[in-house]
């Protein structure tokens, strides 16, 4: 396969949370690497954080490895242990089941870059600080609360 050319993987913007997590993640994009490598073992996403944007909620993945590396910027990573500063090289890694809930923030004046690479069951997201669940499996995707409530979804989706 030849490489892949950046300009012509699409980019993903926003968030499909529901409101109003969705608004609260500021201005995001992310473009599926490893989607248009046609990888399906493990997906792979550069993301870009627009100043005072945030990547996810914190979040962490019963069955779902991630690693991160940042490219660009200086970036924040939040998790159990409190706030970390990352910059160009560092590396972060999140084994699957560790329920240490986790995201990355911008505060700085400049976009930050990393790449994102996760392992593909696709299957459930606990988030640490609401009360959201996702769930994926034979019903598809979907939003709950802990207690198993569907979370309708946004208008238009």
């Amino acid at each position: 396969m030849p490489k892949l050319d950046l300009s012509r993987v699409p980019a993903v913007t926003g968030s499909d949370y529901p409101e109003p997590h969705a608004t609260a993640m500021g201005e995001r994009w992310f473009q599926a690497l490893g989607d248009a490598a046609g990888l399906t073992r493990f997906g792979v996403s550069r993301v870009r954080l627009a100043p005072g944007a945030t990547s996810s909620l914190r979040h962490w993945h019963p069955d779902e490895d991630e690693f991160a590396i940042v490219l660009e910027g200086e970036l924040i990573l939040v998790d159990d242990a409190g706030e970390q500063p990352l910059r160009p090289g560092d590396c972060i890694g999140w084994p699957a089941g560790d329920e240490n809930g986790h995201h990355i923030l911008n505060r700085s004046q400049a976009d930050g870059v990393f790449i994102v690479v996760g392992s593909r069951p696709e299957r459930d997201c606990f988030y640490s600080d609401v009360d959201l669940v996702f769930r994926n499996d034979a019903a598809g995707g979907r939003y709950e609360t802990r207690d198993g409530t569907p979370v309708p979804p946004r208008e238009g989706d």
